[in-house]
């Protein structure tokens, strides 16, 4: 049994996981089946809508079927033929205190009834509980998970090891670490229903975070009650490979219409938004004739499809690189859904580690979220650690970005071009030419073909955070590289003098020239000549040996 990864993007993946009952694909959702209160047939969620692995509650078959599951096997007795998952019942612990069975009887249940994924019976940090509460509660679900091991009998179940600690992300961390050194074959991140259910999807993107930098990564990560499928996109980004949910069937006992952005009420509808097998055949007012049970079921049903076509789409958006669009859009359903998403700056080093440097689509930079993306980290990162400007640069000639891409084939390059060829052989080797653009900062002219500095669109006007975004990098590389002097094009229209002052700020500190010359004041033939002035007056001066920095010392 092994998971293997197939395409990823971000911190999310599409995978096979192989499991005794056949191999699934992730992300993968695993609607939630209770025997005793089903609108939906398990094997229709297969036949029909896709799934290929449900979910139930071990602690709960126990108590009120006893060994019926173990006799007829889980399978049969769910009558679904797809993969199965239990849950060992730990939230019942967090709801009433307590469960009836020890982790002995529940991981022989498990054992028993022949499911494909089981969990331990861990114990879940609450919400609302101090630290040193919380404390106790990751002590405890790590002496389980370790006496677990003497436990279970089969080879042939897929364990989960769920990480503790709730909001304490320090426990959090240390849990992740303690179960990620033992032999599971997926993870889980523990006690997220509350967080949820409080709309702190800020603090869950840094449960989740904190969960994968401590579990192996090759390893699955499992977060329990995902819910509404508005968060799919971005759960998966942070790192989610299953979910599982009983919202579809919760939400439609309560007339509630599951969309990919967000919940409507069914008595408040007069449109289907949804094109779905269910909504084609009927209106809102035909519907509310119908009896209770139906509508139940009518609702629930739409909810699947919401569901399943949000993963399919989740799929199509690994593949085609776009992930981050897809969870960037997702973001401005819900505010609390945007704070979760803000989050990822404070791990974008982690996310840069673990997500492809090439993809096969450009990317599209709408706001200052977009500046945790992993391919503007990757860039600063390797620009500044792996870069060299050409031998025996002097001048640093920057120029700000021009509306076509690649830079060097814009029309504005061409007099760039004739500037440094009236220069000479004398001169222009002397000068190394590089753009200013939002949102990558320094461009050297020579990268700028490379993925993604010319295969991507922004949104104007630059806001102001990415302005001093692109202000910060232009100071770090000028203080970083050895130029002797830099002249500068500014832009204030675009760019409000910020990198004006970046540059000046950065050339001051290394003790060297710097000229800044404003576009848009004269006519274009007299800005090439001011140019060719000045970037001669820089050349032909003596300079002083630029002042060491603590970068490129």
């Amino acid at each position: 049994m092994s998971f293997e990864i197939k395409d990823k993007d971000l911190l999310g993946r599409i995978g096979k996981l192989k499991t005794k009952s056949g191999t699934v694909e992730t992300p993968l959702l695993f609607p939630v089946i209770n025997p005793s209160v089903q609108p939906v047939l398990p094997q229709r969620l297969k036949d029909v809508f896709g799934f290929e692995a449900v979910i139930t509650n071990a602690y709960i078959l126990k108590k009120r079927f006893q060994n019926r599951p173990i006799d007829e096997g889980l399978h049969n007795f769910l009558k679904f033929n797809g993969a199965t998952m239990t849950d060992s019942g730990a939230y019942q612990i967090l709801v009433y205190g307590d469960v009836e069975y020890t982790q002995k009887e529940i991981v022989a249940y498990e054992e028993g009834i022949g499911t494909d994924i089981a969990t331990i019976l861990d114990i879940p940090t609450g919400w609302r509980v101090t630290k040193e509460q919380a404390a106790l509660t990751v002590a405890e679900t790590h002496r389980r998970a370790k006496d677990f091991f003497n436990l279970k009998t089969r080879d042939d179940i897929l364990w989960v090891g769920p990480v503790q600690g709730g909001k304490h992300l320090d426990l959090v961390s240390d849990s992740a670490k303690v179960m990620g050194s033992l032999p599971f074959n997926i993870h889980a991140l523990g006690s997220p229903t509350e967080v949820m259910e409080n709309y702190r999807y800020d603090v869950l993107a840094e449960m989740i975070l904190t969960a994968k930098k401590g579990i192996p990564v090759e390893r699955p990560l499992h977060l329990f009650g995902a819910g509404h499928p508005s968060m799919f996109a971005i759960a998966v980004a942070l790192g989610c490979d299953l979910f599982d949910s009983a919202a579809y069937a919760l939400y439609a006992r309560d007339g509630r219409y599951m969309t990919e952005n967000g919940t409507w009420r069914l008595p408040e509808m007069d449109y289907f938004p949804c094109t779905c097998p269910r909504c084609v055949t009927e209106t809102p007012k035909t519907l509310q004739s119908k009896p209770a049970k139906e509508r139940e079921i009518f609702v629930a049903e739409h909810n699947l499809w919401v569901c399943i076509a949000e993963l399919k789409r989740i799929k199509q958006a690994i593949r085609d690189g776009r992930l981050w669009e897809l969870a960037e859009m997702r973001s401005h359903a819900h505010p609390a859904l945007l704070s979760a998403l803000k989050r990822i700056k404070n791990h974008k080093d982690f996310l840069a580690t673990f997500s492809p440097s090439i993809k096969n689509s450009g990317l599209f930079y709408f706001n200052p979220e977009g500046l945790a993306r992993p391919e503007i980290t990757q860039y600063k990162q390797r620009l500044l650690t792996r870069y060299t400007p050409p031998t025996n640069t002097k001048t640093l000639l920057l120029l700000p970005q021009t509306k076509n891409k690649p830079f060097h084939k814009a029309p504005e390059m061409k007099k760039i071009r004739q500037l440094l060829r009236i220069l000479g052989s004398e001169f222009a080797p002397k000068i190394h030419v590089a753009v200013f653009c939002a949102p990558f900062g320094i461009v050297p002219l020579e990268l700028d073909e490379v993925y993604p500095l010319s295969q991507h669109e922004t949104a104007l006007p630059l806001d102001k955070e990415t302005i001093e975004y692109v202000a910060d990098q232009t100071c770090e590389y000028i203080k970083q590289m050895s130029y002797h002097n830099v002249t500068m094009l500014n832009d204030p229209k675009l760019w409000n003098n910020h990198i004006k002052t970046a540059a000046q700020k950065a050339c001051t500190e290394k003790n060297i020239p710097f000229e800044a010359i404003d576009a848009g004041q004269v006519s274009s033939r007299q800005l090439i000549t001011n140019l060719k002035t000045t970037l001669l007056k820089q050349l032909t001066t003596p300079t002083p040996t630029p002042t060491p920095t603590t970068a490129n010392t």
